[in-house]
C-alpha cells in the first residue's frame, strides 16, 4: 500500500498549453472536471524573489491560511475635498491594474482544519471604501488598509507571505522574514476582540501572535507589534508543529511542538514567565500539568504522547480537541474537561493531518499509509477508508460549500459530505461519503473476540514498543471497513502537496515548493469583479447539513 512518494509519471495525462507556468511540467494541467461541473485554474500565488536561496533549502514545508478582515470601525476625519479624490483616485486606478484587489468584496470560506470563518456585509467596489492593497510586492502605495479584505497566508523559508486572494498578482503583498528561524505553522482568528488574530509557529519552539492588519500597514520585512512566547525555547526547546485559537475562549490559543507537548497560553498575561511545569515521568501516557502560579503563561501543559504532534484540529464549538501524531495515533480531547476521550491507529506509520466535518460528527485524518480515515464521533469507530493516494497523504479538510443538485427520486434523503485530500503523489483527491453506503463497524465486542474496538489493550507505538494506550483502538482489520473511492483524482502541481483549502468560490492548493494555485469551482471563474455576495458561512452549521438522495448528489437542506 505504501509505495514511492511520487506518482508514477507515465500514468498521467498530458500537459494542457493553457498556461505558460504549468506547460512545462508534465501532467500538470489546467483544469478537472468533477460530477458538478468544471474546475479552472484561476489564478497561483508564490514567493517573492528577494527570499535567499539558503532559505528556500530549509526542510520547512509550506501551510497555507485564509484570511478575511473586517472593516475597521471609521473614525470621523476632516479631509479635503481634492484630497480624498486624489486617494481614492490612486486606489481605483491601481485596483483596475491589478485585476481585483481587496477591500470590496466579501468571501465565505472554510479553513484545512475544518473550521468556517463569518463575514460582514458585502461592500460595493468604489474607490471610497476600497480598503484594500493598491501596489505591488511589499510595497504599497497608499492603502491604510482598513478596509475589508481577503488574503492567503503561507510560509516559504524564513519567511511568512501574505497574498491578496482575488489579485491576478502571483508575487505577494507582504513579506515578513525571520532570519535564523523558519515559520513551520500559523493559524488566523479573524473575531479575535484584541486584534491579536495571527499566531506563528518557528523550527525553534517560539511562538508569536500579532495583528495581521499591522503587519499589511507596515512597510518593513520584520514582524511589528508581536507578543513573543517561550522565547528562545525557554520553556520548550523542540520546534513549534502546530498552533490554533481556542475557538469561543477569548485570549487563550495552543501551540504543539515535536517533542509530544501541548501548550496552552494566555495572550492576555505576561509571556516572560518561568517554565512552570514538572519533567514528564512517563512519555507514552497523557497527562496535564497546570501552572502554580495565576501569573504564569503558558497556564497549561498538556503532554500527549511519546514523539512529535503532527497536527492538531479544533471542533468547530471549541468542544474537542483532535491531534495527530508520530506514533500513528488520532486522539480526540474533551478540551474543558481535560480528557481523552477516543482515539485509533493509523493502518501503518505515522499521522500527519486531520480535520473536522463541519457539524462535529467526523474527523478526517492522512499521513504515512496513503490511506484518508474517516473517523465517527458517535460510534466511536472509523467508518470508512478513502483509497487513491500512491504516496503520504498531507493534508485533509472538508468541503462545507459543496452543493449539487437535487436528485429528481423518491428516495428519502441522506447526509453526505464532500471533502478533499493532497498528498505527497502531487493529487488532489475529492470524495463523496454518502452515510446510507457506510456500514458502521461494531461499537464493541466481546474481551475474548480480540476485536479492536476493544478499548483496553497494549498497542505498538511509534519506536515498536508496547505501550497502554488507555481508550484508543488498534487500527482494524481491512475487510472490516468500508472503502471509498475518489469522484476526482488530478496532479495539480508539479511537486508535492502540502496544503488544502476551501472557499465559497474555488479550491486552494500548496505545494511544499511554495506555490499555491486556486481552482475556481463550476461557474465561479467568469468574473471576479462582479460576482455575487458571499453566503456568510455561519450558515453552514450543524443545523444546516450536507444531504442527499441514492447516488451521492447533494444539498443543503435548513
Amino acid at each position: 500500500m505504501v509505495e514511492s512518494p511520487f506518482a508514477d509519471s507515465s500514468s498521467i495525462p498530458s500537459p494542457s498549453p493553457m498556461a505558460t507556468s504549468t506547460a512545462t511540467n508534465p501532467g500538470v494541467r489546467t483544469h478537472f472536471k468533477t460530477p458538478e461541473g468544471r474546475y479552472n485554474l484561476s489564478r497561483e500565488k508564490t514567493h517573492s524573489p528577494g527570499i535567499p536561496h539558503y532559505s528556500l533549502a530549509a526542510k520547512v514545508i509550506t501551510q497555507v491560511a485564509l484570511a478575511h478582515l473586517k472593516e475597521k470601525p471609521t473614525q470621523s476625519s476632516t479631509v479635503s475635498g481634492g484630497s480624498a479624490s486624489t486617494v481614492g483616485g490612486v486606489r481605483f486606478t491601481a485596483a483596475r491594474f491589478l485585476g481585483a484587489g481587496n477591500g470590496s468584496r466579501s468571501l465565505g470560506f472554510g479553513g484545512g482544519n475544518g473550521f468556517t470563518g463569518r463575514l460582514s456585509s458585502n461592500k460595493s467596489p468604489t474607490a471610497s471604501n476600497a480598503g484594500g492593497p493598491v501596489g505591488l510586492g511589499s510595497s504599497p502605495l497608499t492603502s491604510s488598509y482598513d478596509g475589508e479584505g481577503t488574503y492567503l497566508i503561507f510560509n516559504v523559508g524564513d519567511a511568512i507571505l501574505i497574498s491578496d486572494y482575488y489579485s491576478q498578482e502571483k508575487e505577494p503583498i507582504k513579506t515578513i522574514q525571520f532570519g535564523n528561524a523558519n515559520p513551520v505553522c500559523h493559524h488566523f482568528d479573524e473575531d479575535a476582540k484584541d486584534g491579536n488574530d495571527l499566531i506563528i509557529g518557528l523550527n525553534t519552539g517560539d511562538v508569536y501572535i500579532a495583528s495581521l492588519r499591522q503587519q499589511l500597514q507596515d512597510s518593513g520585512k520584520k514582524l511589528v507589534g508581536a507578543m513573543h512566547f517561550n522565547k528562545d525555547g525557554s520553556i520548550n526547546s523542540s520546534r513549534c508543529t502546530a498552533v490554533s485559537h481556542v475557538p469561543n475562549v477569548e485570549g487563550l490559543f495552543v501551540a504543539a511542538h515535536a517533542d509530544g507537548n501541548v501548550f496552552v497560553y494566555d495572550k492576555t498575561k505576561d509571556s516572560s514567565g518561568d517554565a512552570p511545569f514538572p519533567p514528564v515521568k512517563d512519555a507514552v501516557q497523557f497527562h496535564v500539568a497546570h501552572a502554580r502560579s495565576s501569573k504564569s503563561n503558558p497556564v497549561a501543559r498538556w503532554h500527549i504522547c511519546q514523539g512529535s504532534i503532527n497536527g492538531l484540529s479544533f471542533s468547530r464549538d471549541g468542544t474537542y480537541l483532535a491531534t495527530v501524531g508520530r506514533d500513528g495515533y488520532l486522539r480526540v480531547f474533551d478540551y474543558a474537561k481535560e480528557t481523552l476521550v477516543c482515539g485509533c491507529k493509523s493502518y501503518f506509520g505515522a499521522l500527519l493531518c486531520c480535520s473536522w466535518s463541519p457539524d462535529g460528527k467526523y474527523i478526517l485524518t492522512g499521513g504515512e499509509d496513503d490511506l484518508v480515515q474517516v473517523w465517527s464521533m458517535e460510534d466511536q469507530a472509523v467508518v470508512a477508508w478513502g483509497v487513491g493516494h500512491n504516496s503520504w497523504v498531507s493534508a485533509v479538510a472538508f468541503d462545507p460549500f459543496w452543493e449539487a443538485p437535487i436528485p429528481d427520486t423518491g428516495a428519502g434523503e441522506v447526509t453526505t459530505y464532500r471533502f478533499g485530500s493532497v498528498g505527497q503523489d502531487t493529487q488532489l483527491l475529492l470524495w463523496d461519503l454518502s452515510m446510507d453506503e457506510v456500514v458502521v463497524p461494531l461499537r464493541m465486542a466481546p474481551v475474548s473476540s480480540g476485536s479492536p474496538s476493544v478499548l483496553n489493550h497494549q498497542a505498538a507505538g511509534w519506536d515498536g514498543a508496547a505501550h497502554s494506550v488507555g481508550p484508543l483502538r488498534h487500527a482494524p482489520a481491512r475487510k472490516e471497513v468500508p472503502k471509498l473511492a475518489p469522484v476526482m483524482a488530478h496532479r495539480v502541481h508539479a511537486e508535492p502537496l502540502s496544503g488544502l483549502l476551501f472557499t465559497k468560490e474555488a479550491i486552494v492548493t500548496a505545494c511544499h515548493e511554495g506555490n499555491l494555485k486556486i481552482w475556481d469551482r463550476p461557474g465561479h471563474g467568469d468574473n471576479l469583479l462582479n460576482h455575487t455576495p458571499e453566503v456568510p458561512a455561519t450558515a453552514v452549521s450543524k443545523d444546516r447539513l450536507l444531504t442527499s438522495g441514492k447516488g451521492g448528489i447533494s444539498h443543503l437542506r435548513q
